[in-house]
């Protein structure tokens, strides 16, 4: 112990020594040393449930450690609650924004710390901090602006400012990419290097090897509560950094075979749809999904995928046009009847349409086939075959904790994407409708996600695939059709066409377009 205290910590940001977090039935953080440098960019990677937000929770005061040591800039200091994180200096921007959402950005960001004068807020002087704060790290931000009609990426740049208006020196960030557009990604890492260049330390938490290879200065890997490499980011790659986060070789590349396409089995024709501010989002669209294909949908966020998903799967009203299951109208047929019909969904909020967080495992895993005579004896429900059925699941989809008793809530958010993933495709349907599969998920989680879509594909279902990672739409489909405002663009095929042509599509040129201008 007497030895330990004489190492000189004086270099590091950061040094969390032996650090321990037990909760029921699992240990979280197994005797963990982190140590980062002043001034870095330092990436904290691994699967989901390794760990990492954990640790930066105890890092942050949420949570308390059972024992270990943390040093900040080289002085032993005990955290407590976020107040001793926020008096030495340390913010945290988490995954799932902390914004009042019917405040201004600028009554946001002083929330708990409002200038005063007498007794009044003192909001001209606020707006003036905030405009300094925003030019002097590049985050420009509309101060009088209200959080809910903000898209997510100017919101994290407030999250930003708020951690910054409390004087940070050392930034947290949790998953901050996982709701953001790759071109916001790319805005958010021009802020992190002006904030790095400004002498600030930030520990990245992220799950994307090639964010870790584009931003960070070096990388701390995880798996199973425990560290099992620590690299600079110059010295590595993303195969190897795989291998160190999952224990074993990783593809990075999904392997699928020639497609074995069959009837048409979803067909939408001049559909229009509004959003939920009666503004037309879908603009009398057309497409069609065979069995044994995967269709996937590209687009930038918010040009009309949100209202196609919901209004195929019966959760939107429809203005106009049809949607046709199996050779059947069921452009009006509420999410159960399509359920009974064999159509899946694998929704892009998990939280929102994909499980009851206050529910146990073995609740969510029957959600929708509650009434099945699997489940349900007409009045009751069969709890020893609903568990039996959950704890097969639970195994045949590697959900950890694999405690079917376990509330949705607790766990990790790779953990409740296998629980929706296992539910929809244990009931056996034709046709899935999978949105954003793998936001914010792991590169284990990601390989078995999508080895699952491409086994659904080849026993014959047809997969109308939504998703904002470009790579992921190139990887898995067979077609692919580009969205924006509410239309399609044009229709190509991941061997015919490249990325800058569908990301011209995305922005709004039509293919027939580009390709005159290429003759």
């Amino acid at each position: 112990m007497d030895k330990a205290n004489k190492k000189d910590y004086s270099k590091y940001a950061v040094v969390m020594e032996k650090i321990v977090k037990r909760f029921p039935g699992v240990l979280a953080n197994d005797h963990v040393d982190l140590f980062v440098e002043r001034g870095e960019i330092h990436a904290i990677v691994g699967e989901n449930g390794a760990g990492k937000t954990t640790l930066m929770n105890q890092l942050y005061g949420l949570i308390n450690s059972d024992s270990g040591k943390i040093y900040i800039n080289g002085a032993e200091i005990k955290i407590r609650n976020p107040n001793d994180a926020i008096n030495a200096k340390i913010g945290m921007v988490h995954q799932h924004f902390m914004l009042v959402d019917r405040l201004s950005v600028v009554e946001n960001i002083v929330l708990g710390m409002e200038p005063v004068y007498g007794p009044f807020f003192a909001r001209d002087k606020a707006r003036k901090q905030i405009n300094e704060l925003s030019k002097r790290f590049g985050l420009f931000v509309e101060p009088d602006a209200i959080i809910e009609d903000l898209p997510v990426g100017i919101q994290q740049r407030v999250e930003i400012i708020k951690v910054l208006y409390r004087g940070a020196e050392i930034l947290i960030l949790d998953e901050p990419t996982a709701v953001l557009t790759p071109q916001e990604t790319e805005e958010l890492f021009e802020i992190l290097r002006a904030l790095k260049s400004q002498g600030k330390t930030i520990i990245f938490i992220t799950h994307k090897l090639h964010e870790v290879m584009a931003i960070t200065n070096s990388v701390t890997v995880m798996r199973l509560g425990k560290v099992t490499g620590v690299v600079k980011t110059v010295d590595t790659n993303p195969r190897e950094l795989a291998r160190m986060m999952v224990g074993r070789d990783v593809l990075l590349r999904v392997e699928k075979g020639e497609a074995k396409v069959g009837k048409e089995i979803l067909r939408v024709e001049d559909l229009h749809v509004n959003e939920n501010r009666g503004l037309e989002a879908v603009r009398g669209l057309t497409l069609s999904v065979k069995r044994g294909e995967i269709v996937g949908i590209a687009g930038v966020a918010g040009n009309g995928q949100t209202e196609l998903v919901e209004a195929i799967t019966g959760l939107r009203k429809v203005e106009e046009g049809h949607v046709i299951f199996k050779g059947v109208d069921i452009t009006n047929f509420s999410p159960k009847k399509r359920r009974d019909m064999g159509m899946g969904h694998i929704p892009e909020d998990r939280l929102k349409h994909g499980l009851v967080t206050a529910f146990p495992l073995y609740y969510n895993f029957i959600l929708g086939k509650h009434d099945d005579p699997q489940f349900c004896d007409g009045e009751f429900l069969k709890m020893p075959d609903i568990k039996r059925f959950s704890d097969e699941l639970v195994k045949r989809f590697d959900v950890r904790p694999p405690l079917i008793n376990l509330l949705g809530a607790n766990l990790s958010g790779g953990n409740q994407q296998k629980v929706i993933v296992a539910r929809e495709i244990s009931f056996g349907p034709d046709f899935m409708v999978v949105s954003q599969p793998t936001r914010g998920l792991d590169i284990g989680a990601i390989e078995f996600i999508h080895k699952t879509i491409i086994s659904m594909r080849d026993k014959g279902v047809g997969v109308l695939l939504i998703s904002m990672e470009l790579e992921e739409i190139f990887s898995l489909s067979d077609r692919i059709l580009v969205m924006y405002e509410g239309q399609i663009m044009g229709e190509v095929t991941p061997q015919e066409t490249t990325t800058e042509e569908v990301g011209l599509m995305m922005a709004g040129h039509r293919l027939e377009d580009l390709r005159t201008q290429e003759a």
